[in-house]
């Protein structure tokens, strides 16, 4: 079964940093592009960063030069590095896998909280 799960989210202060993971199960980490969304209440669910099967990375400006998205094919995952974290961070973070558009599978979630 293709799944993914998220883990690694928590509480940190501004200026702090954290790294996030995606686990994914099935047939997902060759074939599909992966990479992170995130929500915050009553707002749209928004892109953060992506990476290619042959690790081509990209961001939002928002997070550009401040996060890291990088993948290890002998665990199947991947990872966000996120450092100079600011409050405007604070979301629920989503990991997803896309093949040729918009994302196709979803994790669950995992939340991330930037405050002093």
């Amino acid at each position: 079964q293709e799944q993914l799960v998220e883990s690694g989210g928590g509480l940190v202060q501004p200026g702090g940093s954290l790294r996030i993971s995606c686990v994914a199960l099935g047939n997902i980490f060759s074939v599909y592009k992966l990479g992170w969304y995130r929500q915050v209440p009553g707002k749209q669910r928004e892109p953060v960063a992506g990476i290619t099967q042959d690790n081509v990375a990209g961001y939002a400006d928002s997070v550009e030069g401040r996060f890291t998205i990088t993948r290890d094919n002998t665990k199947g995952t991947i990872y966000l590095q996120m450092n100079d974290l600011k409050l405007e961070d604070s979301a629920v973070y989503y990991c997803y896998a896309s093949r040729f558009g918009p994302p196709e599978i979803w994790g669950q979630g995992t939340q991330v909280t930037v405050s002093s």
